[in-house]
């Protein structure tokens, strides 16, 4: 979450809309991976699923730690964070591997 703003809901909305640009760019390398076939492809498909199940234990740990903290919002923006850092992570090896 964004510290400064007035709503912080804001800040949230601008975190969720970058999350689901830099998500499309991590679609489109994957489909591009998974499409050209062999076993680069197949390494991607198992690890996006693997990645995927532990993204989302990981945030339930999170949630039920308390480490999300306690408004709503903040909890929020905590969550978008935790999926962003992995999208990004993934749109930065991904494009190693393009070029």
């Amino acid at each position: 979450m964004r510290k400064g703003r007035l709503d912080p809901w804001l800040g949230v909305g601008f975190d969720v809309w970058t999350l689901g640009v830099e998500a499309s760019g991590v679609i489109g390398l994957r489909a591009l991976k998974l499409a050209a076939g062999g076993a680069a492809a197949e390494a991607e498909a198992f690890r996006m699923v693997e990645e995927k199940i532990a993204a989302g234990f990981d945030l339930q740990v999170k949630a039920m730690s308390g480490a999300l903290g306690y408004s709503p919002a903040g909890a929020a923006a905590k969550a978008v964070g935790h999926y962003r850092r992995r999208v990004r992570s993934n749109l930065r090896r991904l494009r190693k591997g393009a070029g």
